[in-house]
């Protein structure tokens, strides 16, 4: 290969003039990356000779019309920014993988390829290493779960398997319940796969019965077809809170009176700051729950191994869905893992992790506590993240750009909500950084929230019509000065 080079946007898509001459019409045509531009459409590019396209993206009327919910996450979009080091990151979710023990990793990654390389390097099984699932069962059993490894599906990352499912399941226009916030990822998936999301209320005790019932009446009550409940109930992305125990039976209850799967998404379930692991809803429930777990957060998010634990027709079906996607997950990720939780004291690990993320935690709670007292958030007990509500006025998405100038980075509510909402909301990560620098992070954060208050104090309110939206309505509560 030669040496690669950048040709001009301007060059490979050139724009024609916006005013149409006789016979032309505007129309808006999409670029590579995603923006729209107003061009010009010809006579010579319509009629029955017309190639498809445009003169953006000649592809443009090929695609198929679910391309048109896929979306760049805000949270990707935030990368390139959060990642120059003078930049203090409370955006991403990235586990602290310096708290590993990379020389054990290494000789236990060695002598599996040693001893087993063949296999590890060559194709495997569509519904994961026999190994592994059995290893898994282990696993889950810490949190309550009862399960044959019959019935898992190894797949990579627990996002392939939330693809999977929503794959199985969802024909354009149904409906996928969920919390108010939800997880960007799962929003990106239903989009991609043409469902109506459909919010339901959560407060500090996780999702509110009531709310889930009353949403279920509505949406029955106008024809729709709603297919399941996606939740992530303990330790939530974004908002930190945990489904209580005296809910989780009634939640289930509720949604298999409705014949209404349960969709329990849990990668932080073994990261509690307090006590044993929380019993996970799929210990309550064989049929009506799929479980999605994954080791992305207790060991390595590189190697993407994740799986899906569900009923046994649903199984098969996924199986299908995951051979026709990527024949077989890989047999070299998973035999790492296999090998690690053979050789090496996991659960002392995710120790390890717990003691590390609490102290991150606290850094940042008690930082806020100090230095925003105008704000309100969750208070976790597990995971990564601290949902935070801004002081009336404020918009997150639209403070973003001054954030960044001022070297902090956070996710605004808005990339959790289906409908836009969550402008006053902010995802706050202490994950990653070291507990100093959490707190340099959120004096940063603190001074540009003081700096837009003392703008909404001279000039008004912000403008919602000029594009940046209202205030949550989403129905999240927040409490006093106490973030998760």
């Amino acid at each position: 290969m030669g040496d690669s080079y950048h040709v001009p946007y301007e060059t490979a898509y050139p724009l024609v003039p916006a005013t149409p001459d006789d016979g032309e019409r505007r129309r808006v045509m999409t670029d590579p990356a995603g923006h729209h531009h107003l061009g010009v459409e010809r006579p010579q590019d319509s009629g029955p000779n017309r190639s498809h396209g445009s003169r953006l993206d000649p592809w443009m009327q090929s695609y198929a019309q679910r391309t048109a919910g896929m979306t760049t996450s805000e949270i990707r979009a935030l990368f390139a920014v959060a990642s120059r080091p003078e930049i203090v990151s409370l955006a991403g979710g990235m586990p602290y993988l310096s708290a590993l023990p990379m020389d054990t990793v290494a000789a236990t990654v060695a002598q599996m390829l040693a001893t087993q390389g063949l296999t590890a390097l060559q194709y495997g099984s569509g519904q994961g290493d026999p190994t592994l699932r059995e290893q898994i069962l282990e696993v889950m059993a810490l949190e309550g779960i009862s399960a044959h490894a019959d019935d898992i599906v190894v797949t990579t990352g627990s996002q392939h398997a939330l693809d999977l499912v929503t794959r199985v399941f969802i024909d354009p226009g149904d409906v996928v319940l969920t919390e108010a916030p939800s997880y960007v990822g799962a929003l990106g998936v239903f989009a991609a796969y043409q469902a109506q999301v459909a919010h339901v209320t959560s407060d500090h005790d996780g999702l509110v019965p009531q709310a889930l019932e009353e949403r279920i009446l509505g949406l029955l009550a106008t024809g729709q077809r709603i297919k399941f409940l996606y939740t992530v109930p303990n330790f939530h992305n974004p908002a930190g809170t945990t489904l209580s125990l005296q809910r989780r039976p009634q939640i289930l209850e509720i949604c298999q009176r409705h014949g209404i799967l349960v969709l329990e998404d849990n990668p932080y379930g073994l990261l509690g700051f307090d006590g044993e692991p929380i019993a996970a809803m799929r210990s309550l429930s064989e049929e009506g729950v799929v479980y999605l777990g994954t080791f992305s957060k207790t060991f390595a998010p590189g190697l993407r191994v994740g799986w899906a634990l569900a009923p046994h027709a649903v199984r098969e079906k996924l199986v299908l869905a995951s051979e026709s996607a990527i024949l077989c997950p890989s047999a070299y990720s998973q035999m790492t893992v296999s090998a690690y939780l053979s050789t090496c004291d996991w659960k002392a690990q995710i120790k390890v992790f717990r003691e590390l993320y609490r102290e991150r935690r606290d850094a940042m709670i008690e930082s806020l506590s100090a230095l925003l007292p105008q704000a309100s958030w969750t208070h976790p007990e597990g995971g990564f993240y601290v949902w935070l509500t801004l002081p009336d006025g404020l918009n997150a998405k639209a403070m973003l750009p001054r954030a960044v100038t001022e070297r902090v980075a956070y996710v605004p509510g808005t990339a959790f909500f289906a409908d836009g909402t969550g402008h006053r909301n902010v995802r706050l990560s202490y994950c990653y950084p070291d507990p100093d620098r959490i707190r340099e992070g959120v004096r940063r954060f603190a001074g540009v929230v003081q700096t837009e208050l003392d703008l909404l104090e001279t000039f008004g309110p912000y403008d919602a019509s000029a594009g940046g939206g209202g205030e949550s309505t989403s129905g999240v509560q927040s409490p006093a000065p106490d973030l998760s």
